[in-house]
């Protein structure tokens, strides 16, 4: 009985000491080890790839910002502010859809099938929005040339990036709504695409939050 006693208290202390010993270097000096190859490493990009603006943080490179008017009394989804580059869709344009603001807590996809009504419905207002939101008096948009992503949102609903087409069909409006000319706008536009990765992986894209910012520094010299 003893020796059932004692050998029952050998394995719960040699239990014990594993648990601290594994606590120690799981818990503690590997998650600091880490952390601070990251920050020797790339700094940027473990701190949350920061985008800093007039010395303050103002978002992140990677999740997409929303740039709305401010709702007005009884209004459900707000209106897009059109003198800033807009990016791809939040899930949906309806108020039924899963992320309407890019709310991080609400990151998802809205889970429609391409033949589901309500999505082909949301997709068909969207692409006219996009027409007359963006044709000026001296440009028409086309409804052909209303890219993809200018209609549907990614898989996230969080996408910063928007491609070289999207952006390319706001140029008109950007320039018209801040007195900038239209060739100016699209070389700010150009100078802010990125190509594919190694040159060959993925699509230009065009970070919306990187290119506004551009476009308050433009328009504050002109």
């Amino acid at each position: 009985m003893n020796n059932s006693v004692t050998n029952t208290a050998r394995l719960l202390w040699a239990g014990l000491r594993a648990l601290l010993v594994l606590t120690v270097v799981t818990g503690i000096l590997y998650p600091l080890a880490i952390t601070g190859v990251a920050q020797g490493l790339f700094p940027g990009r473990a701190n949350g790839s920061e985008i800093t603006s007039d010395g303050r943080v103002v978002g992140s490179s990677l999740i997409g910002q929303a740039y709305d008017l401010p709702l007005e009394k009884g209004q459900e989804t707000p209106a897009p502010d059109l003198k800033w580059f807009q990016g791809r869709p939040r899930n949906g344009l309806g108020t039924n859809s899963v992320n309407t603001r890019y709310k991080l807590i609400l990151s998802g996809a809205t889970n429609r099938s391409g033949d589901n009504a309500e999505l082909i419905k949301w997709v068909e207002d969207a692409k006219a929005a996009v027409v007359r939101d963006n044709s000026t008096p001296d440009h028409k948009v086309k409804p052909s040339e209303v890219p993809a992503d200018a209609v549907t949102s990614s898989g996230s609903g969080l996408d910063p990036d928007i491609s070289p087409a999207y952006a390319g069909i706001q140029v008109h409006r950007i320039a018209e709504r801040n007195g900038l000319p239209v060739a100016r706008v699209q070389r700010l536009v150009d100078e802010h695409t990125d190509g594919r990765l190694l040159g060959f992986m993925g699509e230009p894209t065009v970070n919306v939050l990187e290119l506004n910012i551009a476009l308050k520094e433009l328009v504050a010299k002109s």
